[in-house]
């Protein structure tokens, strides 16, 4: 198995042309591309599949709009944030299951109290099975909180493990320790079972999600 590890503290912040906040890029798979500018780009015209990052969102504001690519966010620090959706207000706070939508929803984003820290994972839509929803256990391509002892099974093409703060990955019989901030990630194609576990013996479960595409 090939195991591959991207550090959050490697990816230099890139600002949001609309100056709402800044966006690390973690990974667009399977194209190793430039990034674009952040909020502001449609990213549409790229080669990727698959993008990961982590945005800090410093005000209120819409999402920019990300025509035919399938997005799971979650909160990873801070108060919180409210995203106004088609179907409604979405409040979402750190250690809540992702919420899926869109790209062409942009939502309105209100913040609780100051700015936040958020995991992103778009999916080009009809390259993967993209179902847009969030719970925890729901098969192809997705984002859902990874609890200490969860485990995730599949012959998935591409699947990962953020780990916002330090923990254990199972993968292929070998336990690697994740240092905070790690994006851990694998294309093999195989059918194993990773398992995740905290590091230590930690007051507080770390913050840990779940990422799968399957075409």
């Amino acid at each position: 198995m090939s195991l591959h590890l991207v550090s959050l503290a490697a990816c230099a912040p890139v600002p949001w042309r609309n100056g709402g906040g800044t966006t690390r890029e973690l990974l667009r798979w399977p194209a190793a591309l430039p990034a674009d500018s952040g909020g502001g780009g449609s990213g549409v015209g790229d080669d990727w599949l698959v993008r990961v990052s982590v945005a800090e969102i410093a005000r209120d504001g819409p999402f920019s709009p990300y025509p035919g690519i399938d997005r799971w966010f979650a909160v990873l620090e801070g108060a919180g944030v409210t995203l106004e959706l088609p179907e409604g207000a979405r409040p979402r706070r750190a250690g809540d299951e992702p919420i899926a939508f869109a790209g062409e929803a942009a939502p309105g984003c209100t913040l609780v109290s100051g700015a936040t820290l958020d995991l992103n994972l778009m999916v080009r839509r009809g390259a993967g099975a993209a179902p847009r929803r969030s719970s925890a256990g729901s098969a192809g391509t997705s984002m859902r909180l990874a609890r200490s002892g969860s485990s995730q099974r599949s012959r998935h093409p591409w699947r990962a493990l953020y780990a916002h703060a330090p923990c254990r990955l199972l993968a292929d019989g070998d336990w690697h320790e994740l240092p905070a901030g790690t994006l851990a990630w694998s294309d093999t194609n195989r059918a194993e079972t990773w398992e995740r576990a905290d590091e230590g013996e930690a007051a507080t479960p770390a913050l840990a999600f779940w990422l799968s595409f399957e075409p």
